[in-house]
């Protein structure tokens, strides 16, 4: 039989998502049974473990596993995958991807923390422009820890009939205490806006109650994310219920330069255009210059050229410049 560190390792190792080392751990116990002679126990965990191991690459590559799918009413609230990127797909500044990395570190060693009476970061609000890279920061720590990702569709959490909205964030919080995830609360600038403005609602202001009551009570392993554009009509009380503020912007000049040969990869034809093409990008978010520069890929993987001109990518990051300004933009 394991010995009580393998037991203690294979269950520290299946609460941290480390799949890895939950699998290394597995053989370890499986070597063991062999060596005391109980063969045919040895053969049937080692094809548990290869079983389970092809059903973990089937989930990451077709979509989430059905256990991880939502029943019922919770179906309409969150929409749930496996995200396949990491953040090393992103062009990301030094001090967001710092941030994002600790926060990896800790959910790593999240019982080892908690062990020591410690609380892992796992409640992230993130701010800043559309395009900057929120919602695919989301999906980068899901994929990074190899859990699922789920979307709060806030279109149906919010109702007009009172108290029926804090009901139904009462079961996505449930979730997030049964299923351990990332929650994405995107554009969260519906729910979370300052209470006594303007165009305040009395249905939304007590969803907003309710949220930061639950988010303060939350003691789960999920990883709970906000994002919103427009952080300064978030409520002054929500900031305190987060672990960390991320802070996002447009892209520097050598991120812009990082994020051209990212995205055009083997279809630079010079690496000496990168510098003029990200002159022609400042002021644009990533989102923008990932579309120019994917359109100009098409483009050529359409008409069987192996490499993209400048010219053309150049074309395509103008235009996206127009559409800012909104002005329109002619070929040469």
């Amino acid at each position: 039989m394991a010995n009580g560190d393998q037991l203690k390792a294979l269950f520290r190792s299946y609460a941290e998502g480390d799949d890895r080392h939950f699998y290394s751990v597995a053989m370890q116990m499986a070597a063991h049974e062999a060596k005391q002679g109980h063969g045919k126990l040895a053969e049937e965990l080692r094809d548990l473990i290869d079983a389970a191991k092809a059903r973990r690459h089937a989930g990451t590559v077709d979509g989430a596993i059905p256990l991880a799918r939502p029943k019922g009413e919770l179906a309409s609230l969150l929409s749930v995958s496996y995200p396949s990127c990491r953040l090393s797909d992103m062009v990301l500044s030094q001090p967001v991807l710092a941030g994002l990395q600790q926060v990896l570190k800790e959910q790593k060693h999240l019982s080892k923390l908690r062990s020591h009476g410690l609380h892992p970061r796992r409640k992230l609000l993130l701010v800043g422009p559309s395009g900057t890279g929120k919602t695919m920061t989301a999906a980068a720590l899901a994929g990074e820890l190899g859990i699922p990702l789920f979307v709060v569709r806030l279109d149906a959490l919010i109702t007009k009939f009172m108290g029926e909205s804090a009901a139904k964030l009462r079961q996505v919080f449930d979730a997030v205490a049964s299923t351990r995830g990332v929650y994405f609360f995107d554009e969260f600038d519906a729910i979370g806006s300052q209470r006594g403005m303007a165009n305040d609602v009395g249905e939304i202001r007590r969803i907003l109650n309710s949220f930061l009551l639950m988010i303060e009570q939350d003691e789960s392993s999920s990883v709970i994310v906000a994002a919103t554009n427009h952080v300064g009509i978030l409520d002054d009380a929500l900031f305190r219920r987060f672990d960390d503020l991320v802070e996002y912007h447009v892209p520097s000049a050598d991120e812009i330069r990082a994020l051209l040969r990212m995205r055009l990869g083997s279809y630079l034809k010079s690496a000496k255009s990168i510098d003029a093409l990200a002159t022609e990008a400042v002021g644009l978010s990533h989102a923008e210059i990932t579309r120019a520069v994917g359109d100009a890929v098409k483009e050529a993987v359409m008409h069987d050229q192996t490499s993209v001109p400048a010219e053309e990518v150049k074309m395509l990051l103008l235009q996206r410049q127009a559409v800012r300004r909104r002005t329109p933009v002619t070929r040469p």
